[in-house]
């Protein structure tokens, strides 16, 4: 490899470990020292667009969204050239551009407007690998208050999945999971423990996953194969869920933007999301929430 490569080849991680330890004005001098030194166009987008997003997070949003103009930009340039998923950095620039310029204008009380964008945005991108983080932050601003969509699938695991139009009356948390997700298995004892105490009352957990081509060690497996291994994940840290259905789902996973695992999303007796929460979820704030869905 040419020592240009070998010098950039660790940008992103270098940008994202002082982001980490506060420090984005030195985050900011390594990416413009990289641009200088010529690194590549879309390495370097990719990390000005984690700049953006941990001004987002430090509430910098001018700043926030000055850096996701500039991560769109580059890559808009790259992109008249290259398709989206045919670089490794250009997913991951312009998937957080949209993220948080979207964030920026909800943060702003311009919900409408983040609603709008996102939705151009999927329209443009729905069939790249970023569609699942569109379709996550715009569930994010719209999902809640609408009714559930369907779950469709072909296959599953474990006991046969009812339709969610079946289970109206229930109230239903989806535990979207996936088999290579170590968060996904340390929420288990608490969906055991959620159902222990409001199965009684109706509580019903489903949990759509889907085939990710690969198996163990990230080696590639067609679905013949990646479905029995799902299936022993399953059983050997599921166990304590044998009653939750596992249908194997793609376009669940569209529709409810779960490109984070665990996505949890809870619906109310009439199908009704009233909750929807990207990430692992500690019992107290899963409990309170059924709580409420339970005495609707």
């Amino acid at each position: 490899m040419p020592l240009a490569l070998l010098f950039f080849v660790s940008l992103v991680n270098d940008v994202r470990t002082l982001i980490a330890h506060h420090d984005l004005a030195a985050a900011e001098q390594t990416v413009r020292a990289a641009q200088m030194r010529g690194a590549s166009a879309s390495e370097v987008a990719a990390s000005i667009s984690w700049l953006a997003r941990a001004s987002f997070e430090d509430r910098q949003l001018d700043r926030a969204d000055q850096y996701a103009d500039e991560a769109r930009k580059l890559s808009d340039g790259l992109l008249r050239t290259h398709a989206l998923d045919s670089d490794p950095w250009l997913p991951t620039a312009v998937g957080a551009s949209i993220e948080v310029h979207s964030q920026v204008l909800a943060a702003r009380g311009d919900r409408a407007d983040a609603v709008a964008f996102l939705r151009q945005q999927l329209a443009a991108y729905g069939k790249t690998s970023i569609a699942l983080r569109i379709r996550k932050n715009l569930n994010l601003l719209s999902l809640e208050g609408k009714p559930a969509p369907p779950i469709e699938f072909a296959d599953w695991l474990g006991p046969r999945p009812q339709p969610l139009a079946a289970l109206r009356g229930h109230p239903v948390l989806l535990f979207f999971w996936a088999h290579w997700c170590p968060d996904c298995k340390a929420e288990a004892p608490i969906l055991a423990s959620l159902l222990k105490t409001y199965g009684p009352q109706g509580l019903v957990v489903e949990g759509p996953t889907r085939y990710y081509g690969s198996v163990a060690g990230g080696e590639e497996a067609p679905p013949s194969v990646e479905k029995p291994y799902i299936d022993q994940v399953r059983r050997q840290f599921y166990g304590m869920l044998p009653q939750m259905a596992a249908p194997i789902s793609a376009p669940a996973f569209l529709a409810y933007g779960a490109s984070t695992t665990p996505t949890l999303v809870l619906l109310d007796r009439a199908g009704v999301v009233r909750y929807y929460h990207p990430g692992a979820a500690s019992e107290a704030e899963l409990s309170a929430w059924i709580q409420k869905v339970v005495g609707r």
